[in-house]
């Protein structure tokens, strides 16, 4: 693969999501909630997810019992240009934390009843027990000085990520929660987005970890200076029409996203880009978490739009340029809790209410057993 084109095994990947999204189903799932005592649509968003859930696995009686957080763990060369506060033991120290599930995310998910699967995709330091070794190499490389992966790297880590989801999938997963660790991923995340959208990082500024004023306007200058050095400035991707059969247009912007990713982006964000296309054949509802996930979701889109119908944004990140891309991406997300801690945590919290929505929608009262007369929609427009 060169820098501009497409292994024919991610080809395939993409050929094979059809339809991941079923209208049918959700609007059984809308009649549903119309049937149970309530006041119309009263759980509000929950309603629409719990709808959406059912569309994107073809049912109107969806489950999310058996679920999964797939963890990227990997190191961004960029932490040499001062970007953020500390370096790259930080992400080592909490892999061992995960390897005895002992990090945020994991006493989370424990109690959230959620299976947490943390792969080791580009980690420095040595190997960890109860990390999953899909390690393409130490770090990528400093993006200020040259591109952060090449070709070959960039199709092993969207791969990786598609075998990930595909593993999981044996074990009768039915909803997967996408989350990553690695220092330096929050301006990772912000190039290959301002990349993918034409915009300066400082319309978008996010202090990762915390950053003073002076070091946030250093980490924007680097990021402005790599898509200078790669032509990437002031060029936003055409989102349009991407989707099998590919069209010249549309291979043009897949390419243009590759090579984004080569130049600019990061092993854990080419294996959350993977992991979504893979999701979308297998028609799994994906739970976001913050920015480095959302900038995986808007290039896996650009990759092929179908990706965007399984996608469920748990949060509203505090990070800018995650709120820009939910808006870009079309989607509302359901807490707004001033989240920036990673790890797919955003996710995790999602899911308790999620589980007490689903409970009413499966065991709750209907208006026919209380011999009451259900509400009546009606679509007349105010005077």
């Amino acid at each position: 693969m060169t820098d501009m084109e497409m292994t024919s095994e991610l080809q395939d990947l993409i050929c094979r999501i059809d339809d991941p999204f079923s209208k049918e189903h959700y609007e059984k799932c809308r009649k549903h909630w119309d049937t149970l005592a309530k006041p119309l649509d009263g759980l509000g968003d929950f309603e629409e997810l719990v709808a959406r859930i059912g569309g994107i696995r073809h049912t109107a009686l969806p489950s999310v019992r058996n679920r999964k957080l797939l963890l990227f763990l990997s190191d961004n060369g960029v932490v040499e240009e001062g970007v953020s506060q500390c370096g790259p033991e930080v992400t080592h120290s909490v892999a061992e934390a995960m390897s005895r599930r002992r990090s945020t995310a994991c006493v989370m998910a424990e109690k959230a009843g959620i299976d947490v699967y943390p792969v080791d995709i580009g980690m420095i330091g040595a190997k960890l027990p109860g990390i999953t070794d899909h390690r393409i190499r130490e770090g990528t490389r400093n993006l200020a000085f040259e591109p952060a992966m090449n070709a070959e790297e960039l199709s092993a880590a969207i791969l990786t990520g598609a075998r990930a989801v595909e593993t999981l999938c044996k074990d009768g997963m039915e909803l997967l929660l996408l989350g990553e660790m690695g220092i330096g991923n929050t301006t990772t995340a912000t190039a290959v987005s301002c990349g993918i959208l034409g915009l300066d990082p400082e319309e978008v500024p996010g202090r990762g970890a915390g950053l003073s004023n002076e070091k946030l306007k250093h980490k924007c200058s680097v990021i402005r200076e790599a898509l200078k050095r790669y032509d990437m400035c002031g060029k936003r991707l055409d989102h349009a029409g991407a989707e099998p059969p590919v069209n010249e247009a549309a291979r043009t912007v897949q390419e243009g996203v590759l090579r984004i990713l080569i130049c600019v982006g990061g092993y854990d964000i080419a294996g959350m880009t993977g992991a979504l296309l893979m999701a979308a054949v297998r028609r799994i509802p994906v739970v976001l978490d913050g920015l480095i996930t959302l900038s995986a979701a808007l290039a896996a889109t650009l990759l092929c739009p179908k990706v965007r119908e399984i996608l469920i944004p748990s949060h509203f990140p505090r990070e800018p340029m995650g709120r820009r891309i939910l808006e870009e991406l079309k989607l509302h997300a359901v807490i707004d809790g001033n989240l920036a801690l990673g790890e797919g945590t955003g996710a995790i919290l999602l899911i308790p209410m999620l589980d007490v929505c689903l409970e009413y929608y499966n065991n709750g009262t209907c208006f026919d057993c209380l011999g009451i007369e259900a509400y009546q929609r009606f679509e007349e427009e105010m005077p």
